[in-house]
């Protein structure tokens, strides 16, 4: 009988209290741990939702207090996930995804460097 032992294909990126970012390595796909659910994105969708996050202004809606709305919609186009936030959960998830893209080009600045070294 011959057991073999095979690795996960899922690694985590980055995590943070309120969720994290996983690398699906089998599907090429990432997994964002937000708000009680998990959704897939591929690397485009990713960089799309990193884009919209960031470009709410987050001062601003709080200067706007009780005159403007406390929930921002996030909708990714050619994605079936849509996220309905409040400005903590805003702030949460531009958090995640700032940190999970740090890492991400903290590998790459590893990778570059290594094999540089050895070239």
């Amino acid at each position: 009988m011959t057991v073999t032992a095979t690795l996960p294909q899922v690694s985590e990126v980055f995590a943070t209290k309120h969720g994290c970012v996983q690398q699906d390595d089998a599907q090429r796909r990432w997994l964002v741990e937000f708000a009680g659910r998990t959704a897939s994105f591929d690397h485009r969708n990713l960089m799309k939702l990193r884009k919209a996050v960031y470009a709410i202004d987050i001062e601003q809606r709080l200067l706007e207090g009780a005159h403007g709305p406390d929930v921002e919609i996030i909708f990714i186009c050619a994605s079936e996930h849509c996220y309905v936030l409040s400005l903590l959960q805003v702030i949460a998830i531009k958090d995640l995804l700032e940190g999970a893209f740090v890492m991400l080009e903290l590998n790459q600045i590893i990778h570059n460097r290594l094999y540089r070294a050895y070239a």
